[in-house]
């Protein structure tokens, strides 16, 4: 059985972008963008695919959640023994990209991953749903298991240990920080002549530079 999906077209709606509408700080342009998106009603609108490689430099992606954007700094939660945060630990040069069909909008961007304080990490703990804070507890992410029923037992064994007590974090599990040095925002144009704005670091800021499509 073949899939053949060549005859799938969508015929862009956006108005063309120029540079002079471009934020000259590329965290807030992409702030600006994502806060459209949420305006929108989308699903999911901080979801982003995050790439990195193992010592083979096999490259390996997964789709997460940015919670927090600021100061140049991108925010996402995980378990520290997971695949992801082992393959950060090999090699903390990340990229990562948020896509919104119906916005006709994508950003990806490249950076440094390293992890957040303590600190910061338990904040943000603190405030997730109590079963989200338990199943933290649960899982070993990346981790062979024989089926989910090991899962159900784990989830019940700690929420009969925790019952009426708060739930600490627990120490595998915490935050991220991406530190982009490069973004490259993309919207979809007439004609498929698409509008790219790539932002390069600099020692005073950012180069913005338009890209052909």
């Amino acid at each position: 059985m073949e899939g053949n999906y060549s005859s799938f077209r969508r015929t862009s709606k956006s108005k063309s972008l120029s540079k002079e509408n471009m934020n000259p700080d590329p965290m807030r342009q992409l702030n600006i963008w994502l806060e459209n998106v949420v305006k929108s009603g989308a699903s999911e609108p901080n979801a982003m695919i995050l790439s990195t490689s193992d010592k083979d430099r096999q490259s390996h992606s997964r789709v997460v959640l940015a919670k927090y954007l600021r100061n140049n700094e991108l925010i996402f939660f995980s378990n520290y023994e997971s695949a992801k945060a082992q393959e950060i630990r090999i090699n903390p040069r990340v990229s990562g990209l948020f896509f919104w069909p119906d916005s006709e909008r994508q950003v990806r961007f490249e950076g440094y991953a390293e992890k957040i304080s303590k600190s910061a990490s338990d904040q943000y703990f603190s405030q997730r749903p109590r079963d989200s804070q338990l199943s933290a507890w649960v899982s070993r992410q990346s981790a062979k298991i024989a089926n989910r029923t090991v899962l159900q037992e784990k989830f019940e064994y700690y929420k009969k240990k925790f019952a009426d007590k708060t739930i600490k974090r627990p120490n595998n599990w915490g935050g991220y920080k991406i530190i982009p040095f490069y973004y490259e925002f993309w919207q979809g144009g007439k004609d498929r002549l698409h509008d790219r704005f790539a932002y390069r670091k600099n020692q005073e800021g950012w180069d913005i530079t338009r890209l052909s499509p």
